[in-house]
């Protein structure tokens, strides 16, 4: 979300902020992409050529932006309950 990255760098990212417990394959990440493009939520900010093969830069959109602060809230609501849950609230 803070810089343009290429596939690998997402992949790298994603398994640094994690410590390592979340991988992504090729295949999950490439169709997350597609799904995003079409959606709006990144778009392709550069390409360039690298050995040969070519390297998509992508850049979250004011829209992917919101939608992430969105799924974070989501996210951290669904932590709350289950937190709640158990130590035993409602």
């Amino acid at each position: 979300a803070d810089d343009d990255r290429h596939g690998y760098a997402i992949v790298t990212e994603v398994r640094t902020i994690t410590d390592g417990r979340v991988t992504l394959g090729t295949g999950t990440l490439y169709g997350a992409l597609e799904r995003l493009l079409d959606s709006g939520h990144v778009v392709i900010a550069a390409e360039e050529t690298v050995a040969g093969r070519l390297r998509r830069y992508y850049r979250l959109t004011s829209d992917g932006r919101e939608a992430l602060h969105a799924e974070v809230a989501r996210q951290e609501q669904l932590t709350a309950a289950v937190r709640l849950r158990l130590t035993g609230g409602a």
